[in-house]
């Protein structure tokens, strides 16, 4: 086991299990073939939302495992820098840490190569007898997604003890995050909506639901998905939909002045889970999870330090039409009290 930064407090906030990787983003543009040299950083679905949540103030603990390299002492000296507990994560002296590099992407299509090496990884060896399940289950949320149950059979099988109903466990959050090609065969589809179906709260983006379930319209997914307490489905550059118990609101997206396409999903789950554990209404959850999709959106790696929340407070708290007047580029959070600084003239 590594040992994590300061001391682990009595109540965790929330707990995120899955794989992290050490990633590569090149020093300058083009295509993985071109570029010389590249710089290191990290990424990885739930370790994102983390430690998005964790630079926020909240008692977060990041289950894992990693090889016994300098890769996996990188990811986990990184994730711990955030505020997060890391004592939960292993060490395999077996298996390599997963290890990706992407390129810079073209703002204008969004289109970016990315070249994976994470077979046999060390956190693709997961599985109900090597984790902590007391660890995973020792807090308020526990955050899961659909890459962890593409990884293995042995992760899979994890996930399925994860989200078995039983008195007393943690809010379970689910973020689908359907990756057609981590999937052998196509089962992947039908497990991801089986496992969506025994969530408390759910996120899924409407283009993903339509590739993997061929369901179009926030409310075809609502029909699908009718168990989880609350269901965010994510629109893209349009807004959100969230589905509550007897309410449902639809939340536009501030324009965003994008620098990389990467990590917004993960920090949009962030700041709506944040929203979610201070108690605030579901729209204000949904503001939150855009304010911090935006933070990511306006940095180049997968991490970004979110907006400080009474920053972050004082927009969500605006009027329609001043929310419909933002626009938010590079820099954004570090407005500080000037609110005005982000909008549009």
């Amino acid at each position: 086991m590594v040992t994590g930064t300061g001391t682990v407090p009595d109540v965790l906030d929330v707990v995120a299990l899955g794989e992290s990787m050490v990633t590569f983003l090149p020093t300058r543009p083009g295509r993985l073939a071109d570029v010389p040299s590249f710089e290191r950083g990290i990424g990885g679905a739930e370790s994102n939302t983390a430690c998005a949540l964790a630079a926020a103030g909240h008692a977060v603990s990041w289950v894992s495992r990693v090889g016994a390299d300098g890769f996996g002492d990188h990811l986990v000296q990184t994730v711990g820098a955030y505020g997060v507990d890391v004592s939960a994560v292993a060490r395999d002296a077996e298996r390599p840490t997963g290890v990706y590099f992407r390129t810079a992407g073209d703002r204008a299509t969004d289109a970016y190569e990315v070249a994976y090496y994470r077979a046999g990884s060390a956190a693709s060896a997961m599985s109900v007898a090597n984790v902590d399940l007391a660890a995973v289950r020792s807090g308020r949320v526990l955050h899961l997604s659909g890459i962890t149950a593409a990884l293995s059979g042995s992760c899979l099988d994890l996930l399925w003890e994860l989200t078995e109903p039983a008195p007393g466990r943690p809010l379970v959050s689910f973020d689908v995050n359907f990756r057609a090609g981590l999937w052998d065969g196509s089962e992947g589809p039908a497990v991801l909506l089986d496992l969506a179906r025994r969530a408390d709260l759910v996120f899924v983006g409407a283009d993903e639901a339509r590739e993997a379930w061929g369901l179009h319209g926030t409310g075809a997914l609502r029909d699908a998905l009718p168990g989880p307490a609350t269901l965010v489905v994510k629109q893209g550059a349009d807004g959100a939909t969230a589905y509550g118990r007897g309410e449902t609101h639809f939340v536009p997206a501030p324009p965003v002045d994008v620098v990389a396409a990467v990590g917004a999903g993960d920090a949009f789950a962030a700041g709506f889970l944040s929203a979610t554990l201070r108690g605030l209404p579901l729209r204000d959850r949904l503001r939150h999870g855009h304010l911090w999709a935006a933070a990511a959106l306006t940095v180049p790696g997968d991490l970004a330090v979110p907006p400080s929340r009474g920053h972050a407070d004082r927009l969500v708290a605006l009027d329609d039409a001043a929310w419909g007047r933002l626009r938010l580029g590079p820099g954004w959070t570090d407005a500080g009290e000037a609110v005005e600084e982000v909008r549009t003239p």
